[in-house]
């Protein structure tokens, strides 16, 4: 009797740490672009890779903004096709190259109509920075007036 009861509390122990809920597309995309910085940053700052880091260009990942895709697709292009063969052989090279493409077929094909855009600031994806839509906003406060 009292090795059955430890047995339960252990299994519901361990059940009560994983997380039994399968991913979303919109939190798989999410961790993936989260992955994808990540992994920017190490490239950029290692010194094996700060080369390689030179050819790509500047990008802040944000699922939820519209140009995402486009901006995705640009740096793809970029990333397959590296003007050095060494630095397409690098082993982060190849993970970033692995985890854009698994991002632009989520975001492109498997997530298509799942995921909602909140800006369309194509600007923000290159520097990082939001700027807000002031003419939204006077719009709305026209309207308003009427």
């Amino acid at each position: 009797m009292r090795l059955g009861l430890t047995a339960l509390l252990c299994f519901f122990s361990v059940v009560l740490q994983c997380d039994c809920t399968p991913p979303t597309c919109y939190s798989r995309a999410l961790s993936l672009s989260k992955e994808i910085m990540t992994l920017l940053d190490k490239i950029h700052s290692f010194y094996r890779t700060k080369a390689c880091a030179e050819v790509l260009p500047v990008i802040h990942i944000d699922v939820h903004n519209a140009c995402i895709t486009n901006k995705l697709r640009d740096f793809l292009y970029v990333v397959l096709n590296h003007p050095s063969q060494s630095c397409r052989d690098k082993p982060r090279m190849v993970a970033l190259k692995r985890k854009t493409q698994n991002l632009y077929s989520i975001i492109t094909r498997i997530c298509y109509r799942d995921l909602v855009f909140f800006t369309d600031d194509c600007e923000a994806i290159d520097t990082g920075r939001s700027s807000p839509n002031l003419a939204e906003d006077r719009l709305q406060l026209l309207q308003e007036d009427r």
